[in-house]
Order: C-alpha cells, then sequence, then structure tokens
C-alpha cells in the first residue's frame, strides 16, 4: 500500500510539475518553489526543535519565512547581490531579533543558528532553480535535474529493497545499505544520458553530463542522509504527511537539496 500511495502522488504531481517548468512564466514557478521552500522550512523547524523543552518563540520562524519568499522570489532577477542582500536582511532581523529577547530567552543564539542553517539549507538552494530555469535550455536542465535525483531516490529504495544486504549507515537510516546507493547512482546517471540524448541530441554534452550526473547522485544521498540524521535526533520517523507514500515535502526534497548547488556549478562551469 505504501508503494501504491508513493506512486499515485507521484503520477499526480508530475504533470503539474512539467508543466509549471515548460509552460508556466519564471513568476509562477517561483512562486511554486516559494511555496515548496516554506513547507519545507516549516517541517524542518519542527523537526530540529523537536526535542526542546524551553520557552518557543516564532519570531525567528516568521523572519525565516519571509526570507523564504524573498530569496527564491529574488531569484527572479538573476542577481546574486540581490540574493547576498536578502540574507543580510535576514541576518540584521535576527541581530533585532537577539535585542529584544536576549533576557527572555537563554537558548536565543541556539535558534539563530538553526535557523541560518534552515535559510541557507532550504530556500538559498532551492532559488538555484529558478537560476537555472532562466538560464539557455533552462526549463529541460531543470526536468533533468529532477530526473536524475528521483531515478537515484527510487533506484536506491528498490535495488536496497529487494538486493540490500550491507548497511550504509545504521546509527542514521538503518534501512539504506551499500546496495542500495551504489543502484541508485547507476540508475540516476543512466536516466541522465538517456535524457540528454533524447532530447539534447548531443552526444559530447551528454557524455560530459555522465559526472556531472554522478556527482549530483552522491549530492544527493548526502542530503538524504543528512535529514535522516535529523529525523534520528528528533525521533521523528517522517518529517510530514503532505504527500502520501512519501511523507513530508523535506522527505520528498531532502536529496535535491544538496544536488541543486553541485548541478548549478557544472552549469556554469563545465557543461
Amino acid at each position: 500500500m505504501q508503494h501504491f500511495k508513493r506512486w499515485l502522488t507521484a503520477l499526480i504531481l508530475i504533470p503539474f510539475l512539467l508543466w509549471a517548468i515548460t509552460k508556466g512564466s519564471l513568476l509562477l514557478f517561483a512562486a511554486l518553489v516559494s511555496g515548496v521552500s516554506i513547507f519545507a522550512i516549516v517541517e524542518y523547524f519542527d523537526i530540529i526543535c523537536a526535542n526542546d523543552t524551553g520557552s518557543i518563540s516564532h519570531t525567528s520562524r516568521i523572519i525565516a519565512y519571509f526570507a523564504c519568499v524573498l530569496l527564491v522570489m529574488g531569484a527572479c532577477l538573476g542577481s546574486w547581490p540581490i540574493l547576498f542582500f536578502i540574507l543580510a536582511l535576514n541576518m540584521m532581523a535576527l541581530c533585532v531579533f537577539v535585542l529584544a529577547r536576549f533576557s527572555t530567552l537563554p537558548h536565543i543564539f541556539d535558534l539563530v543558528a538553526r535557523q541560518v542553517l534552515g535559510v541557507v539549507y532550504i530556500p538559498l538552494s532551492l532559488a538555484l532553480l529558478v537560476f537555472i530555469r532562466n538560464t539557455e535550455d533552462g526549463a529541460l536542465w531543470g526536468i533533468w535535474l529532477l530526473i536524475v535525483c528521483f531515478a537515484n531516490d527510487t533506484g536506491a529504495l528498490y535495488v536496497g529493497t529487494f538486493k540490500g544486504k550491507n548497511k550504509l549507515a545504521p546509527n542514521i537510516s538503518p534501512n539504506k545499505t551499500v546496495e542500495g546507493a551504489v543502484g541508485g547512482l547507476v540508475i540516476s546517471v543512466t536516466a541522465g544520458l538517456v535524457f540528454n540524448l533524447i532530447f539534447f541530441r548531443d552526444v559530447p554534452l551528454a557524455l560530459t553530463s555522465i559526472p556531472c550526473a554522478l556527482c549530483v547522485a552522491v549530492a544527493g544521498q548526502i542530503g538524504d542522509l543528512f535529514e535522516s540524521a535529523m529525523k534520528r535526533v528528533g525521533h521523528i520517523k517522517d518529517s510530514g504527511k503532505i504527500l502520501p507514500g512519501h511523507g513530508g515535502m523535506l522527505d520528498r526534497i531532502d536529496g535535491l537539496l544538496l544536488a541543486i548547488p553541485v548541478f548549478y556549478f557544472f552549469s556554469v562551469f563545465v557543461l
């Protein structure tokens, strides 16, 4: 039943996602990414603050929500200085928050550190998707990136389920196996190569994209394990329930969050 829900959710969302990437305006795409970013960072705070026993402040969260929207929508302008300015505004708002609440929140700098990590981890990474979408053939490359990441996840899941024997990181995610990780890498690289040959029809480019797909897939698996480590500390199984069969939004995009910067590097300096 879990696998059925997983595939049903994917079949419902994929057509809309493809339409938004290929036919939607840049502003619409950025709005969609902003929504994903907010859902993900809400789940991030629920995980990272799950063990808190002291007083809770929602101010740092609200600042982070504004940062999510501003970073992703600011990426529509295609300017890194704009993103750096928004990050600086986020820090300034946090500084004011520290001065206002220092006497009542003894763990305030812990909250600030978590918020900064969350903003860099989620909306800043997702903002790069808007940069990628705004480049030549950006829609195709965006789809390529998603296919590589999701093929990595799906390949690792099913190869690990049926062939997995050796644990990859038992203290972090007991169900992940070395065989599953290798299977995910192989399937994701193959999927990326086939997509490239079909839609770009450029053999040298397709061959160049092989190390890119491999690095993207490795980054995706690291991102998956990183989120698993956070959930392990917070004693949480899934980040949420918004996506049946997948868990929360953060569960679905955890690998993508580290894969996006890696692909962006390749798109700027290699491809």
